[in-house]
């Protein structure tokens, strides 16, 4: 199955518009599982999973051609799209810290900081541009876990780098996000 879409996304990158038709319905239950993962725990969400699916589909193969050599490198891009979609819905709903459309989110070892750390999902991305200036691979780290919801293993093949180096890098990003978002709660709670 991999390799079929390995293929398919090597014919994409070669501009095959029949290929992106058949990648798709081979790529859809994972990107659902991840959009699912994003939406869990949203109260009064504007944006359902399948809706999150399609939208994060259409930024990656809108404008330029999709230029990919794997599975895996094709859900960090998705990790980023998704990201965007959300952050996009987000300000699109008039969200801010106190209401709108408040995404709790959660970044323990399982899913992408201390599970008493929830904030909304303008909130993470804020922490994520901050943890982006100062450390952008545990940044990279944090977006392939969390969003795209591949394996630490996965992201040190796609980052070329150790698993050991991938799981210090999500440590040392855990702690400076979960510090961000801490800062960002006492900070709104003073206005």
């Amino acid at each position: 199955m991999s390799e079929a879409i390995t293929e398919l996304l090597l014919a994409v990158g070669r501009g095959d518009a029949g290929a992106q038709d058949r990648l798709f319905p081979l790529l859809y239950d994972e990107l659902h599982r991840c959009a699912h993962r994003q939406l869990r725990g949203s109260g009064g969400e504007t944006l359902s999973t399948t809706a999150l699916v399609n939208e994060t589909y259409l930024k990656l193969l809108a404008g330029e051609t999709l230029d990919v050599g794997s599975r895996a490198h094709f859900m960090a891009l998705a990790a980023r799209a998704m990201r965007q979609v959300l952050i996009d819905s987000a300000r699109r709903s008039g969200a801010d810290k106190r209401g709108g459309f408040a995404l709790k989110v959660t970044l323990d070892a399982d899913s992408a900081i201390a599970p008493d750390a929830a904030a909304d999902v303008l909130a993470l991305d804020q922490a994520l541009t901050t943890l982006e200036q100062v450390d952008e691979r545990a940044s990279r780290v944090v977006q392939l876990h969390f969003f795209a919801g591949l394996s630490f293993a996965e992201i040190a093949e796609i980052e070329g780098i150790t698993l050991r180096t991938v799981m210090r890098d999500w440590q040392a990003a855990r702690a400076l996000l979960a510090g961000q978002l801490k800062q960002d709660a006492l900070d709104g709670s003073r206005t």
